[in-house]
């Protein structure tokens, strides 16, 4: 459940809001090269979504 409790850390960050306790709690129990990692798939993924939106409305 490590994977899962990176992937909700990582995307609480990216929505911008985030409780001190859990910041605390997550930063005590995940490792900095997990939350790179996911960080950097979640970014690539957002990329990604927006060409392909981008070009699905260009071409229609």
């Amino acid at each position: 459940m490590n994977v899962f409790r990176t992937v909700k850390a990582v995307l609480w960050a990216f929505f911008g809001v985030r409780k001190k306790s859990a910041y605390e709690e997550d930063l005590g129990k995940l490792s900095p090269f997990q939350i790179i990692a996911v960080a950097l798939g979640a970014v690539a993924v957002f990329v990604v979504g927006l060409i392909v939106l981008v070009n699905w409305v260009v071409k229609n």
